[in-house]
Formats: structure tokens, sequence, C-alpha cells
């Protein structure tokens, strides 16, 4: 990225602890899909970030445009809501296979937002469509003037 000052001295590239402290902290999170035409479609959701594992679920309604644009083209991107600090997940989506993997990742999700929103409940989760997305990259940009030259990192998370 040697458009984004990571070639010079002052460049320090920020610690994926920075980067997990976003995602497990962010209440919303954009996702864009791809159609299979090549339309980009991009909605907020609510989702959860598990780091041992390095990957991250959302719910969307199995007639979604998001679920119709992932059983077509498994290729997506999650970013976290702020734009100042940003980070951005490229990776591949798919619904969550397994009840007891679905169980696991609807127990992380209430955990998050019953406390946010008390009528949440688990068979909200179990009507709907649950995904996993699996990241390939990663990238990090701060847009404050004093860090935006300084601080741009990118991150390869290993299949």
């Amino acid at each position: 990225m040697p458009d984004y000052g990571v070639d010079t001295p002052s460049w320090s590239p920020l610690p994926w602890s920075w980067a997990a402290e976003r995602l497990h902290g962010s209440r919303n999170f954009w996702v864009v899909t791809v159609s299979s035409a090549g339309r980009p479609h991009a909605l907020p959701v609510w989702g959860v970030w598990d780091g041992d594992e390095n990957r991250f679920a959302f719910s969307c309604g199995p007639r979604a445009r998001k679920a119709r644009n992932l059983a077509a083209t498994p290729r997506a991107v999650v970013m976290t809501e702020d734009t100042v600090e940003c980070l951005s997940i490229e990776g591949r989506a798919a619904p969550v296979d397994g009840d007891a993997r679905r169980e696991q990742w609807i127990e992380r999700y209430l955990a998050k937002y019953r406390p946010v929103s008390p009528g949440l409940d688990a068979d909200f989760l179990r009507r709907n469509l649950l995904v996993e997305f699996e990241p390939d990259r990663a990238f990090a940009i701060i847009e404050r003037e004093d860090e935006f030259s300084t601080r741009a990192t990118r991150w390869v998370f290993e299949s």
C-alpha cells in the first residue's frame, strides 16, 4: 500500500488487536455482497466476531438480497460501522452448516445483543439465515490527518 505511506520511515502498522477490538465492539457492520450479474449490494447488519476462530457471523432473512447474492457469489466484504477508524475485511460467506454450529453462533449472538435488545431470542435467529464469514484479508485506515499516511495496515489470513 505505498500510496498510503507504508513505505516511509514514519509508518507504524496497526496491531491485529486494534482490529479485534473494533470487531468485538461494533454494534453494526456493513455487509457488501455482489449478485451474479455483478450488481453490488450493501446494508448494515448486527454481527458477532469470534477471535479464536477468526470468523464473523450475521443473520438475515432467507429471501434477503444478501442471501440471494451469497448463494450466487460467496465473496463478501464486512466493515465496521466507524468511518474514522475504518476496518474492511474481504472474504467468503455461506450459510452456517450443522445444528451444533448454528447453536454456537446463536449463543454468541444473544450474548452480545440481548443487553441492547432484550426481546431478541434464539427462535428468531433459528427462523432466519445465519451466515458465517471467513476472512481472506483485512485493511485498516485511520481517517485522521495526523495518522492517515502512517497507520494504513493490511492483514492476510491463511485458509
